[in-house]
């Protein structure tokens, strides 16, 4: 399975400056929940935001142009999608999560099966999007909805499956 995994504000904001532009503890819980165990997929500017190296108990995968010398051992390193698609074809069975960066997401937008955003209800300031999805192509299998408190803004955390050719 290939899945998306990201959090975004009402105006589609995933990124600032290399960092996420919120705070929300629970979703950084939920994204544990979802990929310990699993490989993760990003970019290099995104794995450059993690502040301590590759995140534990998954399978980092990186697309970076710059030699896996730059990286721990342990961090797989791609230097094209098609190195990517190639290593996902030899175990399609197993979980694999895009984390990001857009250009990642645009890349296999054709592909994901399915798509655990999370969507808060606020603005903020950034410099980077999730892009443009076809949205028809999937449908909400599941919603939990978290209301706002004085630390955090209301969010939600949805959940997407790509509609099979039969519909």
């Amino acid at each position: 399975m290939l899945a998306f995994i990201w959090a975004e504000d009402q105006q589609h904001l995933i990124g600032n400056q290399g960092q996420l532009p919120w705070h929300l503890p629970a979703d950084l819980r939920h994204f544990q929940q979802l990929t310990v165990g699993q490989t993760i997929i990003m970019g290099r500017k995104t794995y450059d935001s993690f502040p301590n190296g590759p995140l534990p108990r998954r399978q980092n995968w990186v697309l970076t142009t710059q030699s896996a010398a730059n990286f721990p051992m342990e961090v797989r390193i791609f230097n094209d999608v098609q190195q990517i698609r190639a290593a996902i074809a030899t175990a399609p069975e197993q979980n694999y999560f895009i984390i990001g960066g857009g250009s990642l997401f645009e890349a296999f937008a054709a592909e994901v099966d399915v798509l655990y955003q999370t969507a808060i209800k606020a603005t903020y300031q950034g410099d980077v999007y999730f892009p443009e999805l076809a949205w028809s192509a999937f449908e909400l299998v599941h919603l939990q909805i978290h209301p706002a408190t004085a630390e955090t803004p209301k969010f939600s955390f949805n959940e997407y499956r790509r509609r099979s050719n039969a519909d």
